[in-house]
């Protein structure tokens, strides 16, 4: 499935959109998006390689993408990242903070997780959206306009067990975004979270098995499996000028499993 054509939002045009994680997954599908949009997609991704495919395979579809090296667990690498898209486009305009631990994590009961293990997510899924954002505020205060958008999920509506490690960071995150849209809204900045459900892409989830997913689907209102695109409307509309007064909302993308 590609990115919707007919979800259009002519003020994306020419934004500056910083997506982090975006060399795989659902980061790769919302840079394409934002670029298909007529938006400036800023690839700020750990792994160099998948960095530079999506730059290209948005480049040679019309769109335009910029790839930058980014560490979101190191503050003087994200500083570099934001340092580099100024020098190159002059304005930051949104922040999708996407990048995060899950796939990789084993299940395992909260006492059995290594201390190392659980700081890591919490630096990278927790802490990297918080250096992101403090870092991206002076151009947005600058511009007195500015989109946060951080991707928490939906299992933590579920109480989700065996992952309390990744179902404390993502429930941080719907905290954060509500008490700094408090912090910034008079600077014409909007901070908001998506809580996206059990979203499959490319990346291997060897947690999942056929069943699993079969019985999410059946708790789903939309009996289908979700995939990226399905999250690319709410994305776009969270990065527009369409959401002006919509800020410190934790919005579920679910299918319907959860409710408010």
């Amino acid at each position: 499935m590609n990115a919707p054509d007919n979800i259009v939002f002519p003020s994306l045009r020419d934004r500056v959109v910083i997506i982090t994680g975006a060399g795989q997954g659902i980061g790769r599908v919302f840079a394409k998006a934002f670029a298909k949009a007529g938006a400036r997609a800023v690839i700020a991704e750990l792994n160099e390689k998948k960095a530079a495919t999506v730059s290209q395979e948005i480049m040679a579809a019309g769109g335009e993408a910029f790839a930058v090296t980014t560490d979101v667990a190191d503050d003087a690498s994200i500083k570099e990242m934001v340092e580099v898209v100024i020098d190159k486009y002059g304005r930051i305009d949104v922040l999708i903070n996407n990048a995060g631990i899950f796939s990789t994590l084993e299940m395992r009961s909260f006492d059995q997780i290594p201390i190392g293990e659980w700081e890591r997510v919490l630096r990278v899924n927790l802490t990297g959206p918080f250096l992101c954002a403090r870092a991206v505020l002076p151009a947005m205060r600058k511009a007195k306009w500015g989109r946060i958008i951080n991707v928490a999920s939906g299992a933590v509506r579920l109480g989700r067990p065996n992952y309390l490690h990744y179902i404390a960071t993502k429930s941080a995150l719907m905290g954060m975004s509500l008490s700094m849209a408090r912090e910034v809204g008079a600077d014409g900045i909007t901070v908001n979270a998506i809580l996206p459900g059990a979203t499959f892409t490319e990346i291997e989830r060897k947690t999942v098995t056929p069943a699993q997913k079969e019985r999410i689907i059946q708790m789903q209102c939309v009996p289908r499996a979700e995939v990226p695109e399905d999250l690319v409307g709410a994305v776009l509309f969270l990065a527009s000028e369409a959401s002006t007064f919509v800020t410190g909302q934790s919005i579920n993308l679910d299918g319907g499993v959860t409710g408010s």
